[in-house]
């Protein structure tokens, strides 16, 4: 299991929409601009997939789905504080995704992977097929991004609620960086020691 293929995965699917819309957020653009472009790069993700590997790349799908009911529901509502909360949708959602799939027989952070490394997809999932140790690593991965995920969606919504709306903004974006880079290095090292120990074995 190759570490920087799973982490260049995420980075590419998640990450790039995602920090799109965060950045775009902190730089003044509207809610509406920033999920806009954040859809339109989940799009043009999904699509080169579909051109270049001639396959739906589940996690652009998935990102695609969420920017764009994120997008939606700008325009049935003019409240600020729940334009804010609609990023807790956005995180929430993946979280839910990676939880649901960590069970199923290809987690998020496989199809990660064979993203990242599409030469190699094939031989990905026959060795995740093959060996148990790598499908115990993938399932505690997406278990524990979607849990990640999912506890910052929630923990957002009192602070939207709770604090004045200027500090909610701030902390708000706050706190999508903070749980990405635990994410990161706790996936980082977790897959080394996983491997190592493996290696070991």
């Amino acid at each position: 299991m190759n570490v920087k293929a799973v982490l260049g995965g995420l980075a590419w699917d998640v990450g790039l929409p995602v920090a799109a819309f965060y950045v775009l957020s902190w730089l003044g653009w509207s809610d509406w601009s920033a999920l806009l472009t954040a859809t339109c790069l989940a799009g043009l993700r999904l699509l080169w997939g579909i051109v270049a590997k001639r396959a739906l790349n589940p996690f652009a799908t998935v990102m695609l789905i969420v920017f764009g009911v994120g997008l939606a529901l700008t325009f049935v509502t003019g409240d600020p504080r729940l334009l804010l909360v609609v990023k807790s949708l956005v995180t929430g959602a993946i979280g839910l995704v990676f939880l649901a799939t960590a069970r199923s027989g290809r987690p998020l952070t496989l199809a990660a992977q064979q993203s990242w490394s599409p030469g190699t997809a094939g031989d990905l999932a026959a060795e995740y097929a093959a060996n148990p140790a790598v499908r115990r690593v993938h399932r505690i991965s997406s278990t524990v991004w979607g849990l990640g995920l999912l506890t910052e969606a929630l923990l957002r919504v009192p602070i939207v609620y709770l604090l004045p709306l200027d500090v909610a903004v701030g902390v708000s974006s706050a706190l999508i960086v903070v749980a990405l880079a635990c994410l990161l290095t706790w996936n980082a090292r977790y897959v080394a020691r996983a491997l190592a120990a493996a290696a070991a074995a």
